[in-house]
């Protein structure tokens, strides 16, 4: 029997605004197991850059921990970032939400002059050392632009964002619901979700597709 692919998946916090997007989330490992792949989740175990109240939009005054946040979609199983092996995965996928350039990089502050968590680079830096693929949905691609630089990526069609991946030496590709990008010299993925106006069915098309792509190159 043929060795079924095991992909990590890598969580930034629960919930859009300032954790990982949980519909990506979520249909991102649908979709992993729908085609007969494994997947485990990981998150940083850092403090949360802030909570945002999702009923308003407005901060709160309270502190909370990525991990600990990104567990409540995990169901509890899930790693420390830290803890990543390269030689234990096949393939790497990134969730969207605010928690990608918010916790996992400060791209939603910073912009092209972003930073990245440590743990996120030399996860991706070894990933591709191998040669192994890596998905990334909705604003998570700036952080491989970030890294990578000259890459070619989507985040739709969002004129601001696409301006700072190519500030950072990327190149932007515009595209639609569904519809992916891959770098065959990095073997990237990524497709728009939620940076693009989205009913749910649209984010499970994007999430599938992705992770079509990314076990064709595993």
């Amino acid at each position: 029997m043929k060795k079924r692919k095991k992909i990590a998946v890598i969580l930034s916090g629960c919930g859009v605004y300032d954790g990982a997007e949980i519909h990506e989330s979520v249909l991102t490992m649908l979709a992993i197991e729908q085609q007969r792949a494994s997947y485990v989740c990981f998150a940083p175990d850092i403090k949360q850059y802030h909570v945002v109240n999702h009923l308003t939009g407005d901060a709160m005054d309270e502190s909370r921990n990525v991990l600990i946040e990104s567990a409540r979609i995990a169901r509890g199983n899930i790693r420390p970032l830290s803890d990543f092996d390269v030689a234990d995965f096949d393939a790497l996928m990134f969730p969207g939400g605010f928690g990608a350039a918010k916790n996992l990089s400060s791209f939603a502050f910073d912009g092209s002059n972003c930073s990245v968590n440590d743990d996120v680079v030399r996860v991706l830096k070894a990933m591709v050392a191998l040669g192994k693929p890596v998905g990334a949905l909705c604003i998570s691609p700036v952080i491989l632009s970030k890294i990578f630089g000259a890459i070619a990526v989507t985040i739709g069609s969002d004129e601001k964002t696409a301006t700072a991946i190519e500030a950072m030496g990327s190149k932007h590709v515009e595209t639609t619901h569904g519809e992916v990008v891959v770098d065959e010299v990095h073997k990237f993925v990524t497709t728009p979700c939620y940076m693009l106006e989205a009913t749910i069915s649209q984010i499970m098309l994007g999430a599938s597709n992705v992770v079509r792509e990314v076990l064709k190159l595993a």
